[in-house]
């Protein structure tokens, strides 16, 4: 039921914030949901023998890692904790503001990968 309600959580929270709609509420919202997704899936433990599914759930672990991450980078685009960090703006904008974008399609395109292969992988045997 987490899972579920952590997934919900993301999707609401990257819309609004994508669609600039009260931002400093759905980054918040994201990262929420990104935690209880993410934790959720770190939960579920494979106890099998395959390596190949093994090595798809590590990879799983890092696209939840992922989403997290970008939660945290989607709070620092709205409060901005770490500009008082670099020396100019310029440097800031270079590597932190909207970083969450490109982090957030990289999760999405290893969760569909490992989400569709495990599948696969099981239904095989």
């Amino acid at each position: 039921m987490l899972l579920v309600v952590g997934g919900l959580l993301m999707i609401a929270g990257a819309g609004c914030f994508a669609l600039m709609w009260r931002q400093n509420v759905a980054c918040w919202v994201y990262l929420l949901g990104a935690c209880l997704f993410g934790g959720m899936q770190l939960m579920q433990a494979y106890e099998g023998r395959d390596h190949t599914v093994q090595r798809l759930k590590r990879i799983m672990s890092v696209a939840d890692m992922c989403f997290v991450l970008s939660g945290l980078l989607m709070v620092e685009n709205v409060h901005r904790f770490l500009m008082p960090l670099f020396s100019s703006y310029v440097g800031y904008m270079q590597l932190i503001y909207n970083k969450w974008v490109l982090l957030l399609l990289v999760a999405a395109m290893l969760e569909l990968y490992t989400m569709l292969r495990i599948s696969s992988e099981l239904n095989g045997k």
